[in-house]
């Protein structure tokens, strides 16, 4: 066990060679989420969105029959995603299972794939299987991603898992991209700020312990 966990290697994210696949986050869609608060599920879809931003990385978005009820992409991101492109599938369950995706997440070049999105169990499972196996290297948002109970959540999660995919939360996805605070210039900072309540009372509470 030992000689086995020596050989797994540490795929750190890089901001040069990640991208962002946000699938299935839509209005209609958002009303099945049940493992999540509501207010929070929606603050760390919004805070993951805000880190691709923030570092530059291409992002592919995916939204299953929007004209039914499904409904359309969530306004926040459709606010903070103006320029992605947004494949609009007819029937596929598996996003994989649509050429044009497909087409776009290669066109990005990338080959680490930060994958979140409704629902956990089905849609995220099925893409992030279905990219493992095309020898990509897959790190599932999992405080971005919803699904209908926390016991579907944690048996896609531990299926993903054994398949090679990595959990991860938005604020670990955003500060492996960073690596080093003294790479940042304000824009962690500010992520932290807008999407963490207690990281905003605390550093406001610094602040004027500066002003003093």
């Amino acid at each position: 066990m030992d000689t086995e966990r020596a050989k797994v290697k540490y795929d750190r994210l890089s901001k040069d060679e990640a991208a962002l696949l946000i699938i299935d986050h839509q209005s209609g869609l958002f009303q099945l989420v049940h493992d999540h608060v509501p207010t929070v599920f929606e603050h760390n879809v919004l805070a993951l969105a805000d880190t691709a931003k923030l570092f530059k990385l291409p992002v592919v978005v995916t939204t299953s029959k929007e004209d039914g009820p499904n409904g359309p992409l969530m306004p926040g991101l459709r606010e903070r995603l103006p320029k992605a492109q947004i494949v609009r599938r007819d029937g596929e369950i598996n996003a994989w299972d649509n050429a044009e995706f497909v087409k776009a997440v290669k066109k990005t070049g990338r080959k680490q794939l930060i994958i979140a999105g409704i629902t956990t169990d089905v849609c995220v499972a099925f893409a992030t299987l279905s990219a493992l196996e095309a020898g990509y290297k897959v790190y599932v948002v999992t405080d971005a991603s919803g699904s209908l109970c926390v016991g579907s959540a944690g048996g896609a999660i531990a299926r993903m898992v054994v398949a090679g995919a990595q959990p991860m939360s938005w604020f670990a996805a955003a500060s492996e991209l960073l690596r080093d605070w003294r790479d940042d210039e304000g824009g962690f900072k500010k992520l932290m700020m807008e999407h963490v309540p207690n990281y905003k009372h605390l550093i406001d509470s610094y602040e004027a312990k500066q002003e003093d």
